[in-house]
């Protein structure tokens, strides 16, 4: 596969693909490019031959989210380009979603917002006990929209309203039983854990895992045309708030909002 300047890429002898956010200056944070990146990733990846593929994050953080610059710009922006933005973030989460290539999520440091979203797209995701996780996107007057359908897919409405709307903070433990990610262990022991979910792949028919992914998702919740659609929309709704406006601002500034 092709070089990408915001992501690094290895595929070892067995096919197993082990793609990383490559943004560790800004804790890995969902850019334009970066999107774009990890959608060519997903679109590429089942004719390459890999048998699974292992996400994770350098500089020991996984994703803290949506770029704020990128979120500032939208606020700026006129609804045609907010909505072709937030297109590029759904049309990115939903090509994840769908890859018929087993991902397995290698969640460490911090996961927030989107980085939750990219945890929960993944087929399993093991943390850290000491990851941070949050969905920060209320503290910044904006919602959790896009990430919203895998998120509630993997958590389910009940368990997800402990922690949709509140900002909280919490960490691997809680991710775990909130259904974030499958098990959450010391960091002395992610790498293993992670390999423990790899290694099964390696035995199986790849077309087969990725019809029966396929199959799983047909059973499950819904995520459709009209619900990515529906996000979007509510996405572009909240980057017109003066909320997002005066909160982003202030966060960059480095401020408390008023």
């Amino acid at each position: 596969m092709r070089g990408y300047e915001t992501l690094a890429m290895e595929v070892d002898g067995r096919g197993v693909a082990r793609v990383t956010l490559d943004r560790a200056e800004k804790r890995n944070a969902l850019s334009a490019e970066m999107m774009d990146e990890l959608r060519d990733v997903a679109e590429r990846a089942p004719g390459e031959g890999i048998r699974a593929m292992v996400l994770s994050g350098a500089g020991g953080t996984f994703c803290a989210g949506g770029d704020l610059g990128w979120m500032m710009a939208q606020i700026e922006a006129d609804r045609p380009t907010r909505m072709a933005e937030a297109r590029r973030l759904a049309d990115t989460l939903r090509a994840l979603n769908e890859m018929p290539v087993p991902l397995i999520g290698r969640v460490e440091g911090v996961a927030m917002g989107g980085g939750i979203g990219l945890a929960c797209i993944c087929d399993v995701a093991i943390a850290e006990e000491g990851c941070r996780f949050g969905f920060t996107e209320t503290r910044l007057g904006i919602i959790p929209a896009t990430i919203a359908p895998y998120v509630i897919a993997r958590m389910g409405e009940g368990p997800a309203r402990r922690v949709f709307m509140s900002g909280r903070i919490f960490d691997g433990g809680e991710a775990a039983r909130l259904g974030i990610v499958g098990a959450s262990v010391p960091a002395a022991d992610l790498d293993a854990a992670v390999e423990a979910e790899v290694a099964p792949y390696l035995e199986v028919s790849t077309e087969a895992a990725g019809r029966a992914k396929a199959l799983a998702r047909s059973l499950g919740p819904r995520i459709d045309d009209a619900a990515i659609a529906d996000t979007m929309e509510r996405l572009a709704d909240s980057w017109e708030t003066e909320a997002a406006r005066t909160r982003i601002a202030a966060f960059l500034d480095r401020r408390k909002p008023g």
